[in-house]
């Protein structure tokens, strides 16, 4: 599949959310192997969040569609320069469009965004530790595990409902030289 990548504007928010929603949350993101409905309930992000990241200094949401289909929000992520590295979140593939290389492509996407517009050296991310699948996906594509972890913000209901006390978060990076 041959895709168009290009940078999210305030008209593409709630078709980024209900990607991101259905790619990690509720029975829709079981069809793809991104899920953590077995680990939180609840929302993954909303209109504001995702407006707030579109809008901020720094930060840009990258969106992959099919070139046959532009209007096809089909993959996407957020970018945030932070000194000379990027922070990598908000990564989803639409369900069904998973494990066909379309997330593999907006990742080296991201990486020379990253490295060619904002000259960072390092892609930074997070990811729930428990998720030993989607940290194996990044450590076969490059990142290394940093030895460092973040708590899990419990409590606040923007990063879901946990359905397990143990959560909390793995660094990972990838030298982008």
């Amino acid at each position: 599949m041959r895709l168009d990548f290009r940078s999210a504007t305030a008209a593409d928010v709630p078709g980024l959310v209900a990607l991101i929603e259905s790619a990690y949350r509720g029975d829709s993101s079981r069809v793809g192997w991104t899920t953590e409905a077995d680990l939180l309930a609840g929302q993954r992000t909303d209109v504001d969040e995702v407006r707030q990241v579109i809008d901020a200094p720094e930060s840009v949401m990258l969106i992959a569609s099919p070139a046959t289909y532009p209007a096809l929000v089909a993959a996407c992520c957020n970018l945030q320069r932070r000194g000379d590295r990027t922070y990598f979140g908000m990564f989803a593939v639409a369900p069904e469009l998973q494990s066909g290389g379309l997330g593999a492509a907006l990742l080296a996407r991201a990486e020379g965004f990253a490295r060619e517009a904002w000259t960072s050296t390092h892609l930074e991310m997070t990811v729930i530790r428990q998720r030993s699948d989607l940290i194996a996906y990044y450590l076969r594509r490059g990142f290394r595990d940093t030895g460092r972890r973040l708590p899990f913000p419990y409590g606040d209901d923007r990063a879901g409902l946990p359905l397990r006390e143990d959560l909390e978060f793995t660094v990972l990076e990838k030298q982008l030289a």
